[in-house]
């Protein structure tokens, strides 16, 4: 599915590269450390929404209207075309199209005991917590600390929501989530 999903989606892709290539400075991608299946860690793909090194500068966690994004960024981000190059992650095994988000390694503290049952699966694309939090970065935006917001308020609720995906995971649920998640965008 998805090799098809990038053959498909190629001319998109291509528009994208170019769109990102003039909107700023910097690679077309940006590879971020990511905690997978097991706890390996792996390098997840995405088109590049922020300055160059501007993961140096900051908090890893931003709110929309980040000055550190792009112009370019602002929409791909909004629009979740960001995350299309995922696919790739996906065709080589380090992902699947549904299953928990993979979180950065600084978040990995945060996880009790019962959270790392998330590890038994391979992340996604998309899952419940996708499709809750599709509009995170404006709650963000008005939290007075983003990061600490994140980590005490939306990142319990976001394992909750994987734990709950794990356990009860089947085929026909993983559509719906897909269903669900491409509703969310649109809306």
């Amino acid at each position: 599915m998805s090799f098809a999903s990038l053959i498909l989606l190629s001319p998109l892709l291509i528009l994208i590269s170019f769109w990102v290539i003039l909107d700023s400075k910097g690679g077309v991608f940006f590879r971020q450390l990511r905690i997978g299946k097991n706890q390996r860690r792996f390098k997840i793909l995405k088109f590049r929404t922020m300055k160059p090194d501007s993961e140096k500068h900051g908090q890893l966690t931003v709110g929309e209207k980040d000055p550190r994004v792009t112009n370019a960024g602002f929409y791909l981000r909004k629009y979740k075309f960001d995350e299309l190059p995922q696919l790739w992650n996906i065709l080589i095994g380090d992902m699947s199209l549904v299953g928990p988000r993979p979180e950065v390694p600084a978040y990995l503290p945060f996880y009790s005991d019962s959270d790392k049952v998330i590890f038994s699966v391979r992340p996604g694309l998309t899952d419940y917590a996708s499709i809750e939090y599709v509009d995170e970065d404006i709650e963000l935006k008005s939290a007075d600390n983003p990061e600490t917001h994140y980590t005490q308020h939306i990142l319990p609720k976001k394992l909750a929501l994987q734990r709950r995906y794990v356990s009860d995971r089947t085929f026909w649920k993983d559509l719906k989530i897909i269903a669900a998640t491409v509703r969310a965008i649109l809306r």
